[in-house]
């Protein structure tokens, strides 16, 4: 059973020196991070490496420079401004690569700062709607302060942590953030339909970020038995899977399963992975 914790008693396991990473995407622990944030007056000399994540990530900001450095493996809207600048920095490296570099001691974590599912019976925790490299950096971190949400949806696979590997852990019912489907330009849609064209029946998916990859998706509704083994798993999805389009059978690996890194979309998205054995 795990023991909750205020969040200003989980973020005291932060230490001046430490590397903390920070989990991301819809995942990002807003509540922990802020908390981290407003200890900048204790802390110094404390790196901070993540994904894209969400949030102001005022821990950026030129005030805290003495307190926070940034080495960030994407540039999101929120450190763009920042990029460049000395508490800033970006680091080019493809996203398969970055859990060697937690594995093999390149860059070892003290600190995960986590938002995960509540346990099962059996005490295990889910990633939930962001594994990627938060998988590796949980498995190596010291100490790992963990956001505990029912909201969080329970992602089947290789995305689980045992409660007992938590230093700290805070329960919260944050909502998670949405990514709504916007318009597409007729630009988007044009090259949408042009690359479902060459699609084949049987096909593997692979989807990253805008609005090209959901201009083809729409246009897949005639397609068989395609599969999907992606970055990006996005609500676009949803309708081809739900009419039979996406079944997986005819993937090599994994078959009939849909494999994902991260996923962004809205809360039926989040609702259709909790506990799909899919």
């Amino acid at each position: 059973m795990i023991k909750y914790q205020t969040v200003e008693e989980a973020l005291s396991w932060v230490k001046s020196g430490d590397r903390v990473f920070i989990h991301g995407g819809a995942a990002t622990p807003e509540i922990l991070v802020d908390a981290l944030t407003k200890r900048h007056g204790e802390l110094s000399d404390v790196e901070i490496v993540h994904l894209h994540t969400e949030g102001n990530a005022a821990y950026a900001r030129d005030e805290y420079a003495d307190s926070f450095r940034v080495n960030s493996f994407f540039i999101g809207s929120n450190l763009r401004k920042q990029i460049g600048k000395k508490n800033v920095q970006y680091i080019p490296v493809f996203l398969s690569e970055i859990p060697a570099l937690f594995r093999k001691g390149a860059m070892p974590i003290n600190v995960a700062l986590i938002h995960v599912s509540p346990p099962d019976a059996h005490g295990f925790c889910s990633l939930g709607v962001s594994v990627d490299i938060a998988k590796a950096a949980t498995d190596v971190a010291n100490r790992i302060v963990a956001l505990v949400n029912p909201n969080m949806p329970r992602s089947l696979g290789d995305g689980q942590i045992h409660s007992s590997r938590f230093s700290a852990a805070v329960f919260s019912e944050q909502k998670l953030v949405e990514l709504p489907q916007e318009d597409l330009s007729a630009t988007e849609v044009a090259i949408g339909k042009n690359i479902a064209a060459i699609i084949e029946d049987g096909s593997t998916l692979q989807m990253g970020i805008g609005g090209i990859p959901n201009a083809a998706l729409q246009f897949l509704e005639s397609h068989k038995h395609l599969g999907v083994h992606t970055e990006m798993f996005t609500s676009a999805l949803l309708p081809l899977i739900e009419s039979g389009v996406i079944d997986g059978s005819k993937k090599r690996k994994y078959p009939g399963k849909i494999v994902s890194a991260f996923a962004m979309g809205t809360r039926k998205l989040y609702d259709f992975i909790n506990d799909n054995p899919m």
